[in-house]
């Protein structure tokens, strides 16, 4: 059965300790695994999600401390979007009082916006019926409140049916939905990631990638062999070709610009984030893939120490 929906978003923070504090304390997720840019080893990749680091649940950091900010504008990821119990709005609400929080009601959902200390769009949408679904509980945020994976990402794009397209053909997407200049394509069946908003903003300037930007958006693929599918179906009915497979441990990715210039990855689901450390354990100690474990001693000292 095909499996279907986001995988993970990877974005660009600043300081480590404050964006670690940020998504562990404020948000109340779980620091999945703590591992090293493998192309950068000098920075620290953070990944956060559910307490067993499931697929739609993932949003990661490469924290360079100082990188510049980003600037909004076409051709992003301008909004990563999760799920709270619809009962928890209230207390949403007041936890993230001095983070910009803002209600909206988009597509009949009640919306909480807000950005994190990098200046990252992020937003919660309430829905009913979610409150007995597993949740992490590390003592900052009850359970009962507790985030459920990604509701959704929205995309600004000069133009939307490209990239549309590709939802559709290559990623399991349908069209559900119009408000305004957004269009929502959505997988069903799919509760986690399973939504991406599209929207149109032509004559906008190009997004400029910077601190608080999001890097790139990883779709799901079960195993390689699903992924080769979709690198074929590209290449034949688009015309995008993508990179050559890399192993990042934990999934296999490919990646490529879509049409709106947005980077995409398309990443397995095997062989997930316990490959290396037991599940209930994921996250305590500093992870490196094999071929920069001899260096591990001058990795370690180039880091920033956390707390």
């Amino acid at each position: 059965m095909a499996i279907h929906g986001i995988h993970h978003v990877t974005a660009i923070a600043g300081n480590a300790q404050r964006n670690l504090d940020f998504y562990t304390r404020t948000l109340g997720l779980r620091l999945v695994k703590k591992t090293v840019n493998f192309d950068d080893p000098g920075a620290y990749h953070f990944y956060y999600g559910d307490a067993a680091g499931s697929p739609g649940t993932i949003l990661t950091f490469f924290p360079w401390e100082h990188a510049a900010p980003g600037r909004g504008g076409a051709g992003e990821l301008q909004e990563t979007v999760f799920r709270i119990p619809q009962g928890a709005i209230g207390y949403w609400t007041a936890r993230l009082m001095g983070h910009g929080v803002e209600r909206a009601t988009r597509f009949g959902e009640t919306v909480l916006t807000f950005r994190d200390p990098d200046g990252m769009r992020l937003a919660l949408v309430g829905l009913p019926g979610i409150e007995a679904e597993p949740a992490w509980d590390n003592g900052e945020v009850p359970a009962a409140m507790a985030i459920r994976g990604f509701h959704s990402v929205s995309l600004m794009l000069d133009r939307t049916e490209a990239t549309g397209a590709i939802l559709t053909d290559v990623f399991g997407f349908a069209e559900a939905a119009r408000e305004g200049s957004t269009v929502r394509y959505q997988v069903a069946g799919t509760a986690l990631g399973g939504i991406v908003d599209l929207q149109a903003v032509g004559g906008f300037l190009p997004a400029r990638m910077g601190r608080g930007s999001v890097h790139h958006l990883a779709f799901r693929a079960a195993d390689d062999a699903a992924q080769a599918d979709m690198v074929r179906k590209l290449a034949a009915n688009h015309g995008l070709r993508t990179t050559e497979q890399k192993d990042r441990d934990y999934f296999r990715s490919v990646y490529f610009r879509e049409p709106g210039h947005v980077l995409f990855e398309i990443a397995t689901d095997i062989p997930g984030f316990a490959v290396d450390e037991p599940a209930e354990a994921l996250g305590t100690a500093l992870k490196l893939p094999k071929f920069l474990e001899t260096y591990r001693g001058q990795i370690e000292a180039a880091l920033p120490v956390l707390a």
